[in-house]
């Protein structure tokens, strides 16, 4: 039995990630760049004002207070969008909107709360020809520079970043309407078993539907790929060969199958997988997901996962999401974890590391606190729906009790009230 570590590194030894290639802006949201991003614009491009309010000279409100307020004469009224067709000179003042360009002359702006335009008594507005100034701020208040946020021709994201919205924002900002990223891997998805049968079709006696191609197909979507559907193959070789031949016709970057990969299981899966290309057929120190095949088959990565529904899906965690991230240029694969007080008790008879399945959520003084999900068999689909966490309990640890402090890796985080 090999262990969790020597079975992924092997494993990702086959991955590199995919070429590149060039995308609508949109469509490359938690993509990787394959090349640094250079400005080709200062952003903002021009002195622009950060508040709704008036432009004017400090010089000329020096000392102003709603005490000693100090009259300006207006000459314009400026909005976002728009060029002053005027400046400011001695004793005038534009009024402007935020994103506005500054005006010629102008260097501060004072909002609107501090000048008579805020004071009812005084009212005064767009169209008026004075102002009065009640405040006096600091030269540059309120005034945003060209290129404060970005200067132009500098790299404003390197080669390797992910991109979430924020970076989307920013090359947005900057009119970069494609980049280049690499391509999303296409998976092929085949479930094997004379037991299965599709999800709409009526079950009877002897029979289960087909779950593992769904959750696999989404497992695959959540973490960036593509996946390519093959449906059920049947436990003969005529059918497995066709199946498996086709997922790789289809430019698979990895092949994922499910069942008829453990000791107990028929040969005919095994049989044709080492037909069809090289494969090593381990067993993992883990539960569930003991049973585990991994090789090449044309040239083409074959992933051969567990057919019980959790033991799939946590091998698919643990050994096909880092592979599918590894193609996505991603080189951080870890999910964040937390420090919670266990609930109730949780044991390992198996001397496997064993994934239980938790709920985390926060008590009464903010701690974390996880609660095992219940009945935590390979079978127990429901066990993993009910958790959004999975406690690894390692080897060697024969139990956790009731109240220990214990590290859970995150799958989805609570959502805070």
């Amino acid at each position: 039995m090999i262990s969790v570590e020597e079975a992924r590194a092997y494993i990702l030894q086959h991955f590199a990630p995919l070429e590149p290639e060039r995308v609508d802006l949109l469509d490359a949201l938690d993509r990787v760049l394959t090349q640094d991003i250079f400005s080709p614009i200062n952003v903002p491009p021009h002195n622009n004002s950060a508040m709704d309010g008036y432009a004017v000279r400090a010089e000329d409100i020096r000392g102003a207070s709603p005490q000693n307020p100090i009259r300006l004469r207006v000459v314009a009224d400026l909005g976002a969008g728009y060029v002053p067709s005027t400046g400011v000179t001695q004793g005038t003042a534009i009024r402007i909107m935020t994103g506005a360009v500054m005006p010629p002359g102008a260097d501060t702006i004072v909002r609107f709360e501090d000048t008579s335009e805020a004071v009812s008594q005084k009212a005064s507005g767009k169209g008026s020809g004075a102002v009065e100034i009640l405040s006096a701020p600091e030269r540059g208040t309120s005034v945003r520079l060209a290129g404060e946020d970005i200067r132009q021709n500098e790299i404003v994201l390197p080669k390797g970043t992910t991109l979430r919205p924020s970076e989307i924002g920013l090359l947005a900002s900057i009119g970069q309407s494609k980049v280049a990223v690499h391509r999303r891997p296409r998976v092929a998805i085949l479930a094997t078993g004379d037991e299965l049968v599709a999800i709409d079709e009526p079950l009877t006696e002897g029979k289960i539907r087909n779950s593992n191609e769904y959750s696999n197909a989404a497992a695959v979507l959540k973490a960036g790929g593509i996946p390519i559907r093959l449906g059920i193959a049947r436990d003969n070789v005529e059918d497995l060969t066709r199946k498996i031949r086709a997922g790789i016709d289809a430019g698979a970057d990895l092949f994922i199958t499910s069942a008829g990969v453990s000791v107990g299981d028929y040969d005919i899966v095994k049989d044709v997988l080492n037909t069809e290309g090289e494969m090593h057929f381990w067993q993992v120190n883990m539960k569930p997901g003991k049973p585990l095949a991994f090789g090449i088959v044309g040239k083409t990565p074959l992933l051969g996962l567990p057919g019980n529904p959790v033991s799939a899906l946590i091998s698919f965690e643990t050994f096909a999401r880092p592979a599918i991230l590894t193609m996505l240029g991603k080189t951080r694969f870890a999910r964040p974890y937390v420090n919670a007080i266990l609930r109730d008790r949780a044991e390992n008879n198996a001397g496997r590391r064993n994934y239980i399945r938790v709920h985390v959520s926060r008590n009464d003084n903010g701690e974390y606190v996880a609660t095992t999900t219940g009945e935590q068999g390979s079978g127990i689909l429901s066990s993993v729906t009910r958790a959004n966490g999975l406690l690894e309990m390692p080897p060697d640890v024969l139990e956790y009790r009731p109240g220990d402090r214990v590290r859970v890796t995150m799958l989805d985080y609570p959502e805070e009230t």
